[in-house]
Formats: structure tokens, sequence, C-alpha cells
């Protein structure tokens, strides 16, 4: 058993719905083991500033339901140098800290690798709506970002349906298309439009004019943010070559990345931070904590990091087949 008698805990890059979830167990699980955590303000700018605040169970209490993070986040493009590097781990000693738990993604994640290759024990958690990490099988804030893109596409078909318009949805995801692919799934899109997967405008608009000879009332697109072409090219293609449908745009954006995790994250960010401080506890570091098999894992951060493709050739052939 480790001699660690106090942690920190830091909350970086994009914002997902269940990272406070995660902040709230982990901090809960180190107070049952008389273990002080600090809460880093602001991500790893917050970090390299020193920028500290204590976290005890009552500074957590009430924020499982809230969304976004209590302790702030920004992007750090400067923790890829050696020397921001080794300012923060400065603070973090100079605090008295004895290890780290960084919740976030891919970006994240690659400073908690750097952190300890450089010596300091540090832990991750898996949390991004990308879900672009690998072999974990989901991440905190998927679910959520998941339901509230498909409860505004299950809204936009219902208008589409009575005006006998095409809508064209644009979800996040720049390099990932995982959100688009499986949102479509889930709400009957007759099309996914994913980087994983770049498809001709002229064959879209052919199936959009077939889908209206055949007399559907409507046509869903699903797009994501890095898609190519994109979705305004698409909506630009569809109006000088008509299809038959009205073409409309609507742009999701950051509202993916609010609101009230769903009961799904909320118990995986739990079963996500009590794991990371466990293991921080028994002095495993370089893992980030994930699900493997529908099991907590502790997944070698190398491994985590590896290029992965949720968008699978199955996915596709299975949004294929359902949308016709």
């Amino acid at each position: 058993m480790s001699a660690m008698r106090r942690i920190a805990v830091v909350t970086s890059g994009g914002d997902a719905p269940g990272m406070n979830a995660a902040v709230r167990a982990l901090v809960r699980s180190a107070a049952a083991e008389q273990i002080e955590v600090l809460g880093v303000r602001d991500g790893f700018s917050g970090l390299v500033a020193g920028r500290f605040e204590p976290l005890d169970s009552r500074a957590v209490a009430g924020i499982l339901a809230r969304g976004g993070t209590i302790l702030g986040s920004t992007r750090f493009p400067r923790l890829h140098d050696r020397a921001a590097q080794e300012e923060a781990i400065a603070q973090l000693s100079g605090a008295g800290v004895d290890g780290l738990v960084v919740i976030g993604g891919n970006g994240s994640q690659q400073g908690t690798l750097a952190f300890h290759r450089l010596g300091f024990p540090a832990v991750g958690v898996a949390s991004t709506i990308d879900n672009d990490l690998a072999v974990t099988e989901t991440t905190i804030g998927v679910d959520t970002a998941l339901n509230t893109a498909v409860g505004y596409i299950d809204r936009l078909k219902d208008t589409a349906t009575s005006h006998q318009r095409a809508f064209l949805t644009e979800v996040m995801g720049r390099n990932s298309g995982y959100l688009a692919m499986v949102a479509a799934i889930a709400s009957g899109a007759e099309l996914a439009m994913v980087p994983e997967r770049p498809v001709d405008l002229e064959v879209v608009a052919e199936d959009v004019r077939a889908s209206y000879g055949r007399g559907k009332r409507h046509y869903i697109v699903v797009i994501a943010e890095g898609a190519h072409p994109g979705a305004h090219d698409l909506v630009e293609y569809l109006g000088s070559h008509p299809s038959g449908f009205e073409a409309r745009l609507t742009v999701l954006g950051h509202v993916q990345r609010g609101g009230s995790p769903t009961v799904f994250d909320r118990l995986l960010a739990c079963r996500f931070g009590a794991g990371a401080f466990h293991a921080l506890l028994a002095g495993r570091t370089g893992i980030v904590v994930g699900l493997v098999e529908g099991r907590i894992a502790e997944i070698p951060l190398e491994d985590a990091l590896a290029p992965c493709n949720k968008v699978t050739p199955e996915m596709l052939a299975l949004a294929d087949v359902l949308a016709r």
C-alpha cells in the first residue's frame, strides 16, 4: 500500500457531462481513507500556475447531476513542452501532492503520460464525448452527448416530415465520426457523413431525389463536423441541384457538451473516479481507467493513446442497411 497522503485532481480539455461525478467519487473515496484532495482550477494552465483548492466531501456535495466541471478547464498546448511539464510537477511537489488524477480525453491523457514518464505518479480517467481513446469501450460524457443529439434530431424529424424537407444536422466530431454514426443509427437517419468515410455529393443527391420520388416525407442526414465534404458543402450542393426536398441545416454545436449527465454517465463516472483513486493508492501509475467488456479496467496509457477507429465497418454496414 502506498504512503500517499495528498493527491490532486484536474479536469482538462473539452468538458464532458459526468466530470463532476468523477471528481465527487474520487474525493469521497479519498476521504474514506483519510487522504486529502486538492482540486486544480482551470485545467493544466491552472496546474502550471499552482491554482489549488482543498476538496472535501462537503465541497463536492450537490455536483453529481451538474454538467461541465466545477474545477474549470482550458486548452493548454504548452503542456507538450518539457519545461511546462516540469513546472507543473514542481507546483505539485511544492504543494505536498503525492499523485495526480487527470480527467479528460486523448490530449489530456498525453499530459498524464508525460508526468508518468518524468517519474510523477499519475493516473487518467477516460472522459471525452468524442470517445477517441483506444481500448476503452466508452468514455464519460458519450452517452449524455448522444442522448442530447438524438433528442434534437427526433424533433427536427417531426418538422422535416411536416414540411417534406431534408434536414442536415451537424454534430461534434472533428476527427471521429462516432457521435454522428451512433446518433444516425439511433435516430433512424437516412445517412451519416463521417470523417472515416468520405461521400460523393452527387451520390447523396441522387439518393435524396430517389427518396423524394418514393414519397418519403423527410430525409435526415447526420454529419460530423470533421466530415469531408461537410455540412455546408452538402446544403449548397442540394441548393444548386434540386432534389425535391427543401434542405435545411442545423448545427448542434456545444449544446452536446452541456446538461445533466444521464444515469449511465453518472454511474460510469462514479466507477471511474473511485477506480482511479484506488489505482493511485495502490501505486499503479501510467494508466487510464476505462471500460473493457463491461468491467472497469486499468489501461496502459501507451495503449489508450494508440490510434483507434471506433466507427467500424460493421457499424457502417448497419447504418446503411437500417437507412433503406
